[in-house]
């Protein structure tokens, strides 16, 4: 009944003078819905408005989430570049240079899962779920896509014990690629890592990249490859009682949130 008035006020509307009885009707109608058309606007706006909120949220985290892993992806390729020139430069002085296996060429890597986290803060280390079987061994690198979490410790048919970075027990030659200063990765407070012997000489800053140093004579191989990315500066302090700098690292691995990694095997003959 209502969409047929409506039609039928719309028909005589059109043929009817734009003066008179009809249009005056027509006005007064107008006037007394005018508050109840307001009121149907304030209320659904704040519906409008929250849906909008919400679909522009679910819009932006998606494109953050794509955006973090571009990011990921852009920082290892320029620090794994970053870390060749560096040595490039190196190698061009030293003639009697040596090293073993490149990485990321003379590597291949076994993906896994981690089944087994840290007991307490004095035992870093967590449980994989692939062993010997896979061609992993005692020395083993472990990573993830985003850098270094520490090698393995023990090893069965079809699990492995890997120390992470962050135990007390690890020790990791490392270099700082942005300043060529190198120095030994070893646990600090919390989840950081300390940039240890670094002298009061060396030039070194927050943000620099810190990598792994590898192996420089083949008489004491390195259980880590060079160019393996650890993390970057946090900050850097000297006092005048200490020979070394104090330099803090912030590693870019989530050491306390482990979940998928992978051990590097090696594919060069030894």
């Amino acid at each position: 009944m209502l969409i047929i008035g409506a039609l039928a006020l719309l028909t005589i509307s059109f043929r009817s003078p734009t003066s008179g009885a009809l249009h005056d009707v027509q006005g007064y109608g107008a006037t007394a819905l005018r508050p109840f058309q307001l009121a149907a606007e304030r209320v659904a706006r704040p519906f409008r408005d929250v849906y909008g909120y919400f679909s522009g949220l679910a819009s932006a985290k998606s494109e953050n989430k794509k955006l973090k892993a571009e990011l990921r992806d852009v920082r290892a390729t320029a620090n794994a570049n970053l870390a060749a020139a560096q040595r490039e430069g190196e190698l061009e002085k030293l003639m009697r240079f040596e090293q073993g296996s490149k990485y990321p060429k003379d590597y291949r890597s076994v993906n896994t899962t981690v089944i087994s986290y840290p007991s307490g803060p004095f035992a870093q280390q967590v449980t994989i779920a692939a062993g010997s079987s896979s061609g992993i061994r005692v020395g083993t690198p472990i990573v993830t896509a985003d850098g270094l979490v520490g090698h393995v410790s023990n090893v069965s048919s079809d699990t492995a014990l890997v120390m992470l970075l962050t135990d007390p027990d690890s020790s990791v030659p490392a270099r700082d690629v942005t300043q060529g200063v190198a120095g030994i990765i070893r646990h600090g407070q919390g989840n950081t890592l300390i940039l240890d012997r670094v002298s009061k000489a060396a030039q070194i800053q927050k943000g620099d990249i810190i990598v792994t140093q590898g192996t420089v004579d083949r008489r004491y191989p390195d259980l880590y490859p060079y160019g393996i990315q650890i993390g970057s500066v946090l900050s850097a302090s000297t006092s005048d009682i200490a020979s070394f700098y104090t330099v803090q690292v912030t590693p870019f691995a989530q050491l306390d949130s482990l979940d998928a990694v992978a051990a590097l095997i090696s594919t060069k003959h030894r």
